[in-house]
């Protein structure tokens, strides 16, 4: 079976035929020492065609598709016009070598053309490309080193090529460093809290934060010199008269061993980096909150500025994540766990890094790992949207953050949640609406009346109504609105009247009822004392 190679230069596309080879008799080793010998490699591989490239914007566009494994139309058209035809219903009596195998699968897809790329076909290949030169009489010495550098820098260029508001390495470091930060932060302190409790045990059980201790300790530094003269510098360090007081009469009272000058200075100058380094902590987590409301707005909406950084440096970056299907996405930052589970055929974990979330712990036992599936299906798709989209909004994070509000009252209290699709449509009509509005803003309001000077220099009014004409207006309205109120109260007279009359009808009517009712009393005592006289007679 013959074999041609394909070799992708930065000067163009070459095509080669490789005869009187045995890939099966030849070994690697034997291939490997012939390919350094031009004459012994040149009798075997020989140039069939040379396709050069237009322009450096074409020769980078085709190393993008051929890095990406794309066939461009300019390498099928190549390859049908140099390599032999394949007819339909039978096998090809040869083959292509190439350097990349998702381009040879590409091509075999759309072309049919067997392509194959083992140790054989890529020393063949790496014969071509150290020999490139002689096989092409054409080129000047220095084109082929022009071209390659040319080529690799605008290469590098075109991937390296980011926008600078959108840089998610600044988050990836800054959460980073707030963690190795809270760490030392953390350590620093005790360490503060021990080194000074020889000196003042009692301040340790009177204030429990961190940064308020190392606050206190930096001002008092010698219990011996506190006095109640400093109790108002005190509270306005603590915040609490009571707790001031208390901490004075401690140090009256204190049990601890006095320190030499040389001790308290030490531990003044450690209080004071602990202090540096919680205010540095601090300014280091609104730099987080604002790149990532710029990188991630609607990941950060959703699921919170720490977390949703914590994702992304887990991932790698913001594309890496928007790349996970929501299930890898589910256990970030679980993996052991997982492989865990896996080997011993356990259960494997709900959540990872998504646990932080408030939605996960607000959730009851039974259905956090509902909750954290659901959640992580959200984060995903907030994800993609703020990797993909053009332009950055938290409309989307905002609704995904709603849906996963109904979630949790439909696990809590089994109120029916909203559809998706109802979701991004309001959300994608709200944004729509947003950006509509921007644009009235930006159109300037109607202009007000302004008067204009003829020639003579007499003022003429603009777009402004005449008087008598509202005068007149004003009149006819009035009149208008006396006769409604006319009309109106003898409606009003009309319907009185009228309930009156039917009050007195109906009156009349239940007299007559009731001297109806009256004399058929009597007819029928009348009836009842003739029976009973009809009875004594018998």
């Amino acid at each position: 079976m013959a074999l041609y190679l394909l070799h992708e230069h930065a000067a163009g596309y070459g095509l080669f035929h490789a005869e009187g080879l045995d890939e099966i008799g030849q070994s690697i080793e034997a291939v490997r020492n012939s390919v350094s010998d031009l004459n012994r490699f040149g009798k075997v591989v020989q140039l069939i065609a040379f396709q050069p490239f237009e322009s450096t914007i074409d020769a980078l566009n085709q190393s993008n598709s051929i890095s990406e494994g794309l066939m461009t139309d300019e390498l099928r058209s190549f390859l049908e016009l140099n390599l032999p035809k394949v007819k339909e219903g039978k096998k090809p009596k040869f083959s292509l070598g190439l350097s990349e195998p998702k381009l040879g699968s590409n091509i075999f897809e759309s072309t049919k053309i067997p392509c194959q790329c083992n140790e054989f076909v890529l020393e063949l290949i790496r014969g071509v490309r150290l020999h490139f030169d002689r096989f092409i009489k054409d080129l000047k010495p220095g084109d082929l080193d022009k071209a390659q550098l040319g080529l690799a820098h605008s290469y590098s260029r075109a991937k390296v090529k980011f926008n600078v508001n959108r840089v998610d390495n600044m988050v990836i470091q800054a959460i980073f460093l707030l963690d190795t930060l809270d760490k030392d932060i953390n350590s620093f302190s005790m360490r503060v809290r021990e080194w000074y409790s020889w000196h003042f045990p009692e301040l340790v059980k009177i204030v429990n934060d961190n940064y308020l201790y190392a606050r206190v300790t930096k001002f008092i530094e010698d219990k011996s010199k506190l006095s109640e003269d400093q109790i108002p510098e005190l509270t306005d360090i603590v915040g609490d008269e009571d707790k001031a007081k208390e901490i004075v009469e401690a140090a009256k009272a204190s049990m601890g061993q006095d320190l030499s000058p040389i001790d308290l200075i030490n531990v003044h100058q450690f209080a004071q980096r602990v202090m540096d380094l919680s205010d540095y902590r601090r300014k280091l987590y609104d730099y987080l909150v604002t790149k990532m409301n710029d990188i991630a707005p609607n990941l950060a909406s959703l699921i919170g500025e720490v977390v949703g950084a914590r994702l992304i440096s887990h991932a790698g970056s913001l594309t890496n994540l928007a790349k996970c299907p929501s299930s890898t996405l589910q256990i970030l930052g679980a993996e052991k766990a997982l492989f865990r589970a896996l080997k011993t055929k356990g259960n494997t974990p709900k959540y990872g890094l998504i646990f932080h979330s408030s939605f996960i712990g607000r959730a009851s036992a039974k259905n956090k790992g509902r909750m954290a599936r659901y959640l992580a299906n959200k984060c995903s798709i907030a994800s993609r949207i703020d990797c993909f989209a053009d332009t950055s909004t938290t409309t989307f994070g905002e609704k995904l953050r709603e849906q996963v509000e109904e979630r949790l009252d439909f696990y809590d209290k089994g109120v029916a949640p909203r559809k998706n699709i109802d979701v991004m449509k309001s959300a994608i009509e709200s944004d729509q609406n947003k950006d509509a509005a921007m644009d009235t803003d930006e159109v300037p309001t109607a202009k007000k009346s302004k008067k204009k000077k003829s020639k003579d220099g007499e003022a003429m009014a603009v777009d402004e109504p005449a008087t008598n004409g509202a005068a007149d207006d004003s009149k006819s309205e009035k009149k208008k609105k006396k006769k409604d109120k006319r009309k109106v109260d003898d409606e009003v007279e009309e319907q009185v009247n009228g309930d009156l009359e039917d009050g007195t009808a109906k009156k009349k009517k239940k007299k007559s009822k009731s001297e109806d009712g009256e004399d058929s009393v009597a007819v029928s005592e009348k009836k009842k004392k003739k029976k009973k006289s009809k009875g004594g007679d018998e």
